[in-house]
């Protein structure tokens, strides 16, 4: 088995979801199931961030003429269900669902054209950028899939191949020394907080000085810094998790 993880990035007002995350950078999306049939796609999804922004991304989900993750540009005829499974003052649970027409199409519609059945989808959305990761056969053709995708998406969305891995049977999780496994956000300000001895005992710059370098707002590279941490602290446990067992003697 192999994972293949790659990047959609959406100019504006190509997607309204999109929109509402570049609105709000404290806001994301992770996908909790994705699944897909010739005919049909349906998907949960769980956001986080403040109360204004999942207000905006309810709004967006229930836009008449947006189907969760459907590529085709104008109205393409599909009927959609959009359903909250749980809301609260910083989460959002959102079940979509949709019956594909004949010009309907998506990354996992492509997917299962290119690439067979039997594959598994996760997903994580922050501003613009749209990160997809799909575990699949090691004999897979990836690079069709990846120029028909390419195809499919047009000029409005960027795209960017970040890794092709094998999967090893013995370790799971996020590999603590792999960087492309975050976010481009979350890994610039790692970079930037290391490079600028955020991390440093005692620190040579604090958060609100990192900001300023960055030009972005101290909340959003406090919540950028927080999430690469506790995704390579989570690698680094699993990883180290077996050799931590107890050895009956």
């Amino acid at each position: 088995m192999r994972e293949f993880v790659f990047a959609l990035e959406y100019e504006p007002s190509a997607n309204p979801v999109a929109d509402v995350l570049a609105e709000y950078p404290a806001a994301s999306i992770r996908s909790l199931s994705c699944h897909v049939t010739e005919d049909s796609l349906w998907r949960v999804d769980h956001a986080e961030g403040p109360p204004e922004a999942l207000e905006a991304l309810e709004e967006a989900y229930k836009t008449a003429d947006f189907f969760a993750d459907c590529l085709v540009k104008d109205d393409c005829g599909a009927e959609c269900e959009v359903q909250v499974l749980d809301r609260s003052s910083d989460t959002l649970v959102v079940y979509t669902y949709w019956d594909r027409t004949e010009i309907c199409t998506s990354v996992p519609h492509v997917a299962l054209e290119y690439l067979g059945e039997g594959l598994l989808f996760e997903t994580y959305r922050e501003s613009r950028r749209y990160r997809w990761r799909i575990v699949l056969g090691s004999d897979a053709p990836i690079h069709d899939f990846f120029d028909a995708l390419g195809e499919e998406v047009g000029e409005c969305t960027g795209m960017e191949m970040l890794r092709l891995t094998e999967l090893d049977p013995d370790h799971g999780g996020v590999d603590p020394g792999d960087e492309t496994a975050l976010p481009s956000e979350q890994r610039a300000a790692l970079r930037a907080a290391v490079e600028h001895g955020y991390y440093e005992t005692p620190r040579r710059t604090d958060l609100s000085e990192l900001a300023e370098r960055l030009d972005v707002p101290r909340s959003t590279l406090s919540y950028r810094l927080r999430r690469a941490e506790a995704s390579l602290a989570t690698g680094f446990v699993t990883d180290e998790s077996l050799e931590a067992l107890p050895v009956e003697p």
